[in-house]
């Protein structure tokens, strides 16, 4: 039987979340994981009520442009930088985001990279799987970095970096923080974190993990002038979004020694990456998988469905998107 709403979800998701959606509206899904263009985006989205979409769909102005049906977009994921929030808005399209289910996955992971890159881990493996370990090895050979016991900073205090921040005492490593505010005192306790200013905290770091949402504020906020603060042994750590760091900045101080080692799970321009850091040794990468476990990537399915499932006025939550990002919109709508 026929549903009396319609929506489009742009990659291939969780059958049993695409089953769970199909108790309410008509679903249209994507089999094929791809990059959709701007007239296709436009097309798909002009006849359905709301949108399932990822990362990789740009959606704005153009894009909704004279849309009279589109009543919710629900973005698979907790960044929302594909989404021209304020056109959604102005156009009456509610806004939402997966955020906080995929916190300690993420935080997890951000540890993986740092012990990774600070053990030279993955170009180890890579010798190793070469055949090169033939017999005796020199005793002053993969060298790494130490974590234990050496100071954590971080670079964005939010839900994410206060996983990773309570994840450090068990590494008996002080963790300093900045934050454009400083947290409440009773969260840096749990964390047992102290606020510092960007600067300082660049300098006094051995191990740096970025954490911040992606913004024009935010662009470049590693560049050349910030990776020339840090010690020339420290780790640093992103995987909060490409764009963060200026990666062409970070391939030149890996490759110069001034800086120890770098894990990425993010890149400037992703799917590509810098050709400069795809040559270093000390560069651990990897394909933005942090949040990628398989009850997390359920749960992000699940929350983006139940977001959607809500704005049209379906489900427990029905009219009450558990993450709205513009309640706002609803005044327009």
């Amino acid at each position: 039987m026929s549903k009396q709403h319609n929506v489009w979800v742009s990659r291939p998701l969780f059958p049993e979340v695409l089953a769970h959606l199909a108790r309410y509206v008509d679903v249209q899904a994507e089999t094929d994981e791809r990059k959709h263009s701007a007239a296709e985006l436009r097309e798909k989205l002009a006849d359905v009520d709301g949108a399932i979409v990822g990362l990789g769909d740009r959606i704005d102005g153009e894009v909704i442009a004279g849309n009279q049906r589109l009543r919710v977009v629900a973005n698979l994921a907790v960044g929302y930088n594909n989404l021209d929030v304020p056109a959604l808005t102005a156009a009456g399209i509610l806004a939402t985001n997966t955020p906080d289910v995929l916190n300690e996955t993420t935080a997890d992971y951000a540890w993986a990279l740092l012990l990774a890159a600070a053990r030279r881990v993955s170009s180890s493996e890579r010798w190793l799987r070469a055949g090169n370990w033939r017999g005796g090895m020199r005793f002053d050979e993969w060298l790494g970095l130490d974590v234990y016991g050496k100071t954590l900073g971080i670079l964005g205090m939010g839900r994410i970096g206060q996983a990773i921040a309570r994840r450090a005492h068990g590494f008996g490593m002080p963790v300093l923080y900045h934050n454009r505010s400083r947290l409440p005192a009773a969260i840096e306790r749990a964390c047992c974190a102290s606020w510092l200013e960007k600067a300082e905290l660049l300098q006094r770091a051995d191990h740096l993990m970025l954490v911040l949402p992606y913004n024009a504020q935010n662009h470049h906020a590693i560049g050349a002038a910030e990776l020339a603060l840090m010690k020339p042994t420290a780790v640093l750590v992103n995987i909060a979004r490409g764009g963060i760091v200026d990666d062409a900045a970070l391939a030149a101080a890996l490759r110069e020694g001034r800086l120890g080692a770098a894990g990425l799970d993010v890149f400037e321009g992703e799917p590509v990456v810098h050709p400069a850091l795809r040559e270093l040794d000390n560069a651990v990468l990897s394909p933005h998988i942090a949040s990628a476990s398989a009850d997390t990537r359920r749960a992000m399915a699940q929350l983006a469905a139940d977001n959607l499932l809500a704005a049209l006025g379906h489900g427990p939550d029905a009219g009450h998107p558990p993450s709205l990002l513009n309640p706002e919109a609803r005044e327009r709508a």
